[in-house]
């Protein structure tokens, strides 16, 4: 079982509350979950309504699949018409049992 996880970092421009920023959070997350079979949550930046940090997990038998998995899921962000993205950082793991 190989594990990987994703950091990622958004800028909303042009959100000018909170909820603003948690219907596009809402949104991206529910996309990503649905669309890459990840798991997915705000993990940190809640109480600044511009920034949005995102974790994200992927879980495989293979070191490459959860690679594809966590660059596709970069490439969606990317390419987001809202969220302005910012940076990624990504690790994956082999954990021993």
């Amino acid at each position: 079982m190989q594990v990987g996880s994703l950091r990622v970092r958004l800028l909303l421009r042009q959100a000018q509350s909170l909820k603003d920023k948690r219907q596009v959070v809402r949104s991206i997350l529910e996309k990503l979950r649905n669309s890459f079979m990840v798991a997915a949550t705000e993990v940190e930046s809640q109480d600044d309504h511009k920034v949005v940090v995102l974790g994200i997990a992927a879980v495989a038998d293979e070191v490459e699949a959860v690679q594809k998995v966590l660059e596709q899921v970069k490439n969606a962000l990317r390419g987001h018409p809202v969220a302005e993205f910012v940076s990624a950082e990504s690790e994956v793991l082999s954990p021993m049992f």
